[in-house]
């Protein structure tokens, strides 16, 4: 006699939610449960950090130079790198503290200019730490990598997401964005400044989109943005989207004033 499969509801077959035919419902679930808690939390707007992954946080230091120095991989530009890894951190985590602080403060039935952030350790985790160090809410907006991609302990829990599918991140972190706060970081950063600045460019984005490079050294040596302009790549004009920092103070009143004229 042939043994009957066990039968279920469709949406309750793992085998068939996690099978390609299947793809466009987990893809609309990454977009429903995110608005779900955003509408319950009376989440309203975001400032997205970027940044990279693999910035030392203070207590991880001294492992990291020590793992370095054994390697015989420490020289002096290596430890001016190092200093300025760290200290990058260390603003992140000022900058989304004194957010955080403003934001609270602001009259609104909604909550307004939460920090958001890609989720994982480094420059994403000093943001989620600012804001949870100002005792507010934080969105972490992860993604399954195989490697580095944990999420960071600081995020709101009830704020805590976990995506597979990059392009699905990447509208929920524009979606809710007021303004973007880019650290230095790798190819992942780059993406996501890059594909920020396009939808600028292009204004497929038509809301005013403040957008702060943090750490002048490292972006002017990466970056060449007037070449592009010099070769007419793009418009001199186009220059003007970013504003270049290097003191988290000086971010924090050029984004707060920037955000009250445009939305408050």
């Amino acid at each position: 006699m042939t043994k009957k499969r066990a039968l279920f509801k469709a949406y309750e077959d793992p085998e068939f939610m996690t099978s390609f035919e299947a793809r466009q419902v987990r893809i609309l679930t990454e977009y429903l449960m995110p608005l779900t808690h955003f509408e319950k939390l009376r989440v309203k707007d975001t400032i997205v950090f970027f940044g990279s992954a693999r910035l030392p946080a203070p207590h991880q230091a001294k492992a990291e130079r020590e793992k370095l120095q054994a390697a015989g991989e420490w020289n002096a530009e290596e430890e001016q790198h190092f200093n300025l890894r760290l200290r990058y951190y260390k603003d992140a985590v000022r900058l989304a503290y004194r957010l955080t602080q403003w934001s609270k403060a602001l009259p609104a039935d909604a909550r307004r200019f939460l920090i958001c952030s890609g989720g994982g350790p480094g420059i994403m985790e000093a943001a989620n730490r600012g804001a949870a160090h100002a005792r507010g809410l934080s969105v972490g907006m992860n993604i399954s990598l195989p490697f580095e991609q944990e999420p960071n302990p600081y995020i709101t829990q009830t704020l805590n997401f976990e995506f597979h599918y990059f392009f699905m991140r990447k509208f929920w972190l524009m979606n809710m964005a007021k303004a973007l706060v880019a650290f230095p970081g790798g190819y992942g950063t780059l993406d996501e400044l890059f594909e920020v600045l396009t939808l600028v460019q292009t204004r497929k984005v038509q809301k005013r989109l403040p957008i702060v490079l943090f750490g002048k050294e490292y972006w002017e040596k990466v970056l060449n943005i007037e070449a592009m302009a010099k070769w007419r790549m793009i418009k001199y004009e186009d220059i003007d989207f970013i504003h270049f920092s290097d003191d988290p103070e000086e971010a924090f009143r050029f984004l707060t004033k920037s955000l009250t004229e445009i939305y408050l």
